[in-house]
């Protein structure tokens, strides 16, 4: 009898594959992409789209600190301010990142939320330019004002009991400068957090008064001791200060020495200046490298010297030494396509995080005529030509923060 034959059963298809979408992309390979962006606008852009993408940002020190290494906060724009017109912002523009454009449009340049009275001399001054936010004093109603134009974050305070502040000065008393002290980036409540400094100067020794958001009072600190070489009368004898990472300071107008003020232990100090700047104040400013530390850059002309301060190999004490003399004008007028008789020379206005801004001098000798505004990397030694405007010599970079919508433990921010 013939045997029947069963042909076996049709093989069951496999299920089709579970298609991968962004939102099946683990965590690492999410900040792995993000790395890829052009800048800090494109990641916040990115990091907005939804929660997932927020929580992978904001769950990551670690991703912040890659991604900052690989893409500094960047520069924004400059605001030029004095005492005898409104503050005004000069953007820079970049075509190839629209995210940092949009940032520009969005933020208040115009400081429209700054009170002040209904005329055209608010009175408002810039007096400090650090983590995102604007330090100013009004001159007129003595008020300070904290804000941030890109969030439009503000806190107002008062100016420093004179009478408490002024106690005890011998001679003439000279107002100083106003710092402006922020929490770093990563602190989970950066905009409710910040101190404002204020300095005054008699005849030999230096006061400061210390703000703090939390505690809303002024603390005015006890004189320090008395400064060498001295003038016989009560004039300005510190140049205008500057800031780096905490750390205030302040040349001497006639001699080779700079005062320094610490905010970690509010002690005033005296360090050495290389007697080659001993009352050259307007060649040279100091500032801070990419990793902190203090140093100097001067302007010869179209060549940069740089000091840092180091240990000397033979006896271990500090001082300055010149670590580099950088000659610019062949990459000075190649980017800005002028001549020497253009430009003059150049002229330092800051050094943030190891670049230095710099201007060419044309609307220094001339009011009516525009300079060029350029950036230099101590570390790569790269120039970049940045904006075409006047200015007065009070320009302050202002260098975008990152928000703290990006920062911190929860979602509910």
């Amino acid at each position: 009898m013939a045997s029947s034959s069963h042909a076996p059963p049709p093989a069951k298809s496999p299920p089709p594959p579970v298609p991968t979408t962004i939102l099946t992309l683990s965590d690492d390979l999410l900040r792995e992409i993000f790395l890829c962006l052009p800048s800090l606008p494109s990641l916040i852009r990115a990091a907005l789209a939804c929660r997932t993408f927020l929580a992978a940002v904001r769950y990551s020190p670690a991703f912040r600190r890659r991604f900052r290494a690989l893409h500094p906060p960047p520069l924004l724009g400059f605001f030029d301010s004095d005492s005898s017109k409104i503050p005004c912002f000069t953007p820079v523009r970049r075509s190839s990142d629209p995210d940092l454009a949009a940032a520009v449009r969005r933020a208040d340049v115009f400081l429209t939320r700054i009170p002040g009275p209904d005329d055209a001399f608010p009175g408002w001054q810039i007096t400090d330019c650090r983590g995102g936010y604007l330090l100013l004093r009004n001159w007129r109603t003595e008020q300070i004002a904290v804000y941030d134009p890109l969030t439009g974050a503000l806190g107002l305070l008062p100016s420093p009991p004179h009478n408490k502040f002024s106690h005890g000065h011998r001679g003439k008393l000279i107002p100083m400068d106003y710092f402006l002290l922020c929490s770093g980036d990563e602190a989970r409540h950066r905009g409710l957090s910040f101190r404002v400094v204020s300095l005054c100067h008699d005849k030999s020794r230096l006061r400061a008064a210390v703000f703090s958001s939390a505690a809303k009072e002024w603390q005015i600190l006890p004189w320090s001791e008395p400064m060498p070489k001295q003038p016989a009368s009560g004039k300005y004898w510190l140049l205008s200060g500057k800031q780096v990472n905490g750390l205030m300071c302040w040349s001497h107008d006639k001699h080779s020495y700079m005062v320094l003020l610490d905010s970690l232990t509010w002690q005033f100090s005296c360090i050495d200046l290389p007697e080659t700047l001993k009352g050259q104040g307007h060649l040279y400013r100091a500032g801070g490298t990419k990793d902190g530390k203090l140093c100097i850059v001067a302007a010869i002309e179209f060549t940069l010297l740089v000091w840092f301060r180091r240990a000397d190999a033979a006896n271990g004490a500090e001082r300055w030494m010149l670590e580099a003399v950088i000659p610019l004008e062949d990459a000075v007028l190649q980017a800005t396509k002028g001549t020497r008789e253009d430009h003059g020379s150049l002229h330092v206005l800051d050094i943030l995080d190891g670049i230095v801004y710099l201007s060419t001098w044309e609307t220094f000798r001339d009011a009516t005529l525009p300079c060029w505004y350029l950036s230099f990397c101590l570390e790569t030694r790269k120039l970049e030509k940045l904006i075409y405007t006047k200015t007065d010599g009070w320009a302050y970079p202002y260098i975008m923060a990152w928000p703290t919508s990006l920062i911190g433990n929860n979602l509910s921010s």
